[in-house]
């Protein structure tokens, strides 16, 4: 069976647009960070080799190990999001005719609910490293591509902000509401830390260009 994230972009756009359960907001947020994070490495690129920023090309060719590594890891999250909601997908069908069948279905949906969660917030996780090796970059690329790292930063922008929602929208739904308490505010701490340095970088870059 073809992966998601295999798929053409005209293809993955074609199955997002339609009513299939996945991909959803969860891949896309998987998607535009990957792809956010691929206009830092493009960066990096551009930049390693030139006398110019010889004083960081140790510090480039770390950042790019690392883009790399967490580019690759986003665009695992694409299938693996869909993994996560199916179960959800499939708790929220299950019978609840008698006081048996609903008490199943409740500890079944908030298992699911848990599962579901898992995905999005490791996108934030992610986003929020990228985010980071942007803030690296922003001063020690090449100013020749730092529009690229304007572009990057604010797809990583969205794309942590869009898997928050899916973590929001399901922590919403527990009745372990402690859990989904922790599990918020953690994604909350997250994503306001990322939120900020996203603003700080794309002002920098704004910066540099006027």
């Amino acid at each position: 069976m073809e992966k998601i994230a295999e798929k053409s972009c005209i293809g993955f756009v074609d199955v997002l647009a339609s009513k299939a359960p996945v991909p959803g907001g969860g891949g896309a947020a998987a998607l535009v960070g990957a792809i956010g994070m691929a206009l830092g490495s493009m960066v990096c690129n551009l930049t390693t080799g030139k006398k110019k920023y010889a004083q960081y090309e140790e510090d480039i060719q770390a950042i790019l190990g690392k883009a790399k590594t967490l580019q690759d890891q986003l665009l695992e999250m694409i299938d693996k999001d869909a993994e996560g909601f199916f179960p959800l997908s499939q708790a929220y069908g299950l019978p609840a005719n008698t006081d048996e069948e609903k008490a199943a279905k409740e500890v079944e949906l908030e298992r699911c609910l848990k599962l579901a969660c898992e995905v999005p917030f490791k996108i934030v996780e992610l986003c929020n490293e990228s985010i980071k090796l942007h803030e690296e970059l922003v001063d020690k690329g090449s100013k020749l591509a730092i529009s690229d790292v304007g572009c990057g930063v604010q797809a990583l922008r969205g794309a942590i902000l869009s898997a928050q929602l899916n973590v929001i929208i399901n922590v919403g739904l527990m009745k372990d509401k402690e859990y989904a308490k922790a599990l918020d505010e953690k994604c909350e701490a997250l994503v306001k830390e990322g939120v900020e340095i996203c603003d700080v970088v794309y002002n920098k870059v704004i910066a540099a260009m006027r």
